[in-house]
């Protein structure tokens, strides 16, 4: 069974940044796209950014901002945010893409706040 385990959150004031980790364990081999997504307080979990073996994808509330990548040997994924917003404040989770409901994380908040 896989499994992501997220971290690197924390309280950062606007403008700041923030690197966020994914570690996937468990039969880890076959996972294609992966995805960063979030969920904000009374909000639906939105797609963040998506990576393919061809190219990245991102919101567009934070394009320019935000950038994935990957390490396949070390089966990690990373979300680097840069120019962080309030409205960024969210419970940050990575999953594959399209995501698969059983391999949730608990995922790990970020609060952009002065």
């Amino acid at each position: 069974q896989v499994q992501f385990v997220e971290s690197g959150g924390g309280l950062v004031q606007p403008g700041g940044s923030l690197r966020l980790s994914c570690a996937a364990s468990g039969g880890t081999s076959g996972l294609g796209n992966m995805g960063w997504y979030r969920q904000a307080p009374g909000k639906d979990r939105e797609l963040v950014a998506r990576i393919s073996w061809i190219e990245d994808t991102y919101a567009d509330s934070v394009k320019g901002r935000f950038a994935i990548s990957r390490d396949f040997a070390k089966s990690m994924v990373y979300l680097q945010m840069s120019g962080l917003k309030p409205e960024d404040t969210a419970v940050y989770y990575c999953n594959q893409y399209p995501p698969r409901e059983t391999f949730w994380g608990r995922g790990t908040q970020v609060t952009v706040s002065s």
